[in-house]
């Protein structure tokens, strides 16, 4: 299936049902009075989480959800039926964004949690509700309003506890494929993995944690070089980062500065991403001897001056994997434990959080300027060309022959 993280669509809820202008009328009754029902409200368009959904690829084909109107008031003060909610199923960890006021509505973040994103029409007053003891007889009633119509954008962010980061060909995918049971395409060329991948970390039969492979970064990621910027938004829901450095890179180049180059890369992207904590994972050592590998591992330490964790593994023969997993799953029990029981650990999540959507919101807004500036230049020459076509028109350009190919 097709990976696809962002989609637009329409939603439109429905209007409410207009009050029933009526009299009763019955034998020996002439004069009965109001008894024009009300009319029903319209229905209301809501998006609920769904954890068979990974991503967004059924809004490129239907992007247009209406909610069913409410019907009309009746004689006898019978009301119109409400009209029937619509429940739109999406992906846990979707962002849901109004195009126009470019306010974030809301997050999906749980299974059946449910986001209401258009309210339903108001229903209109039959004449009953007007009577009055000097109007026996209103003519006035009140007509239903109109649904919420809204231009969406959504926005999928996976949900994971740890992200890996790297350069292309770093050895990502093999690690997650060494300690999951996901997996994702492995070759001995850059980019080959072109969506991001998750894998569930098993520990033990009951506790586990979730971790993710995007794309790999490359120098100038941050302002839209390879597929890097596209994906790194997956990573801002994670709490920890393993940074894996391919130790011996096919092309010669240095490791080390590949790890500040990303390092750049992403403060450049989100400074907040930038703040999680990074642990540095050394990878491929299985191509180098085993009595250099202490030496190649002190020398990158040094040259970065790392202060933070250090792992050292062999991916593709799984050695070093079973310490690296067991290390996170312990710092994420910890992280977890802190947030519940610390007030100022809650708060420096929430504060983390908070940063990560405005800076999500900001290139939002920023995609959408640039969306419009490219539609009005468009516009403008189409405008420009159709004004110098104007001053060679002839009749005989119409007699053409236009051929149709897909």
């Amino acid at each position: 299936m097709q990976f696809v993280d962002e989609a637009s669509i329409t939603v439109e809820a429905g209007n409410g049902g207009n009050g029933c202008l009526s009299f009763r009328r019955e034998k020996f009754i002439p004069k009965g009075g109001p008894d024009g029902g009300d009319g029903g409200h319209g229905g209301s368009v809501y998006l609920v989480g769904d954890e068979s959904l990974n991503t967004l690829i059924d809004f490129k084909f239907q992007r247009f959800y209406k909610a069913e109107n409410g019907r009309p008031g009746q004689g006898s003060q019978m009301s119109g039926r409400q009209g029937e909610d619509l429940y739109v199923k999406v992906p846990v960890g979707t962002i849901v964004i109004d195009v126009e006021t470019l306010e974030v509505i809301g997050d999906v973040t749980e299974v059946g949690q449910e986001l209401k994103v258009a309210q339903g029409g108001r229903r209109g007053l039959g004449n009953v509700h007007f009577k009055s003891s000097t109007n026996r007889a209103p003519r006035r009633t009140t007509q239903g309003t109109e649904g919420d119509r809204r231009e969406l954008r959504l926005e999928l962010k996976l949900m994971a506890d740890v992200g890996l980061l790297g350069m292309p060909n770093a050895g990502k995918s093999t690690l997650i494929r060494a300690v999951s049971a996901a997996r994702p395409k492995v070759a001995d060329y850059p980019f080959t993995t072109l969506v991001p991948n998750l894998g569930v970390v098993k520990i033990g039969s009951h506790e586990h944690f979730v971790i993710a492979d995007v794309p790999g970064l490359i120098e100038g990621a941050s302002e839209g070089a390879g597929l890097g910027l596209r994906f790194l938004k997956h990573l801002t829901r994670t709490r920890l980062l393993f940074h894996v450095v391919d130790v011996m890179p096919v092309d010669e180049s240095d490791p080390v500065a590949a790890v500040e180059m990303i390092a750049a890369e992403l403060a450049s992207f989100s400074p907040a991403l930038a703040e999680l904590p990074r642990w540095l994972v050394i990878n491929k050592l299985d191509l180098i001897a085993p009595d250099e590998r202490a030496a190649k591992v002190a020398e990158i330490k040094q040259r970065l001056g790392w202060e933070g964790p250090v792992f050292e593994l062999s991916a593709a023969n799984r050695e070093g994997c079973d310490e690296l997993v067991q290390a996170a799953h312990r710092w994420l029990v910890e992280q977890r434990q802190q947030v519940l029981e610390s007030e100022d650990a809650a708060e420096r999540e929430r504060e983390m959080r908070e940063r990560m959507e405005q800076e999500s919101l900001a290139r939002a807004e920023e995609r959408l300027a640039r969306r419009h500036r490219r539609v009005v230049e468009k516009d403008v020459e189409q405008d420009e060309n159709v004004d110098d076509d104007d001053d060679d028109w002839d009749e005989d350009d119409y007699d053409v022959e236009i051929e149709y190919a897909r």
